[in-house]
């Protein structure tokens, strides 16, 4: 018997997120092999739309026997050939699917630094996130219920409704907030265990509305690269190359992270020390969508969370462009909802939302009982 859902979010997919139309190459990556029932029907779909269709599964944890015993010189060779058939699509859409999630664990941060360097910055943050219509999801499998705290019913549950929202309705009402952080100058931002003062002048902001990742919803600007002052306390966990990371706290002076500390230090450094861009902001963006209340230790979902903000070392977005580089782009979620603890974003001297919750007359409609 079909899923009705899985079709839902096929169609979706191909229709809103990618636009693909007739004769364009897509490729369908699978990172782990319990995605494959939504690679299917997107495949099936995508061939009845006229396109040319290839796939690609990537198993995590052939991939970290690689990387452990792989030298520079096999890891540019992996990327080469990758980046060859990156370069030939004008579309891509990634589905993650791993049965475990902490499979990267265990490799050294020397490796996963020639990784990032030579394999994930050319292949997809310059080739496939700037020329190619793209969007990421994950794929309803057992190790997202598990981290998730769910059961595999509530889990499935809880994946479709966020990732079948109406992304139309959503759009339509982040255009307010996108016309306001254009005029905006000065952000103050106050919470436990932080505050952060930093300009957003002249950096173009950019809505994200299912277009480039499932789930979706939030819109996203970045700092003058130079402005950020203050200091940040992050409640959320968050995992880079594998490792978790919690109770995160920047120091920032003129917009470069000065003192970092978390419930492990010693590699939070390594990873901000990978190279100049690492100690200094490429994004800041409210988080919107209303089904998506706490956190569950995924990026891609918890950086949508309702009432949140995420303060991002790294690599700008291209679309909201301060001019940094870096090969990594680490989105890191602070929530202000009652709940977490509550906190303030003021925009130019003004309140703009209040424990997550926005306060002025326009940006009423993202609050969560307007886009449910």
């Amino acid at each position: 018997m079909k899923d009705l859902r899985i079709e839902q979010l096929s169609e979706n997919l191909l229709k809103h997120s990618v636009n693909l139309q007739k004769g364009e190459n897509l490729l369908v990556e699978i990172l782990g092999e319990d995605g494959i029932p939504l690679a299917k029907e997107i495949i099936k779909k995508a061939e009845k739309f006229g396109a040319n269709v290839y796939f690609n599964i990537i198993n995590h944890e052939i991939l970290r026997t690689m990387l452990e015993n792989s030298t520079e010189e096999q890891i540019k060779m992996y990327a080469k050939h990758d980046l060859i058939r990156m370069k030939d699509m004008q579309a891509y859409i990634g589905i993650g699917a791993s049965s475990n999630t902490a499979e990267l664990n265990g490799i050294s941060s020397e490796k996963m630094k020639l990784y990032n360097e030579y394999y994930t910055l050319p292949v997809h943050l310059k080739e496939r996130a700037k020329n190619t219509k793209w969007c990421i999801l994950r794929y309803p499998n057992r190790a997202m219920a598990q981290k998730s705290k769910m059961n595999i019913d509530e889990f499935e549950e809880f994946f479709f409704k966020v990732c079948n929202l109406d992304y139309g309705k959503m759009s339509k009402a982040m255009d307010k907030l996108v016309d306001l952080m254009n005029k905006t100058d000065k952000v103050h931002i106050i919470g436990d265990g932080t505050d952060l003062k930093f300009s957003i002048k002249g950096i173009k902001a950019e809505k994200y509305d299912g277009t480039y990742n499932i789930p979706d919803g939030e819109v996203a600007s970045a700092p003058v690269k130079d402005s950020v002052n203050g200091y940040i306390t992050y409640n959320t966990e968050t995992v880079y190359n594998g490792i978790s990371f919690n109770s995160i706290k920047f120091e920032f002076e003129n917009g470069k992270i000065v003192n970092a500390v978390s419930n492990n230090t010693k590699e939070l450094n390594n990873i901000l020390s990978i190279d100049d861009g690492a100690r200094y902001i490429g994004e800041f963006a409210l988080g919107l969508n209303p089904y998506i209340k706490k956190t569950m230790g995924d990026t891609l979902f918890d950086e949508k969370i309702s009432g949140s903000f995420h303060f991002t070392p790294g690599d700008a977005l291209e679309k909201s462009d301060n001019g940094n580089r870096s090969s990594i782009h680490w989105d890191i979620v602070n929530i202000q909802t009652p709940e977490y603890g509550g906190g303030e974003i003021w925009f130019d001297n003004v309140l703009i939302r209040k424990d997550g919750i926005f306060m002025i007359d326009e940006l009423k409609p993202l609050n969560p009982e307007y886009l449910i």
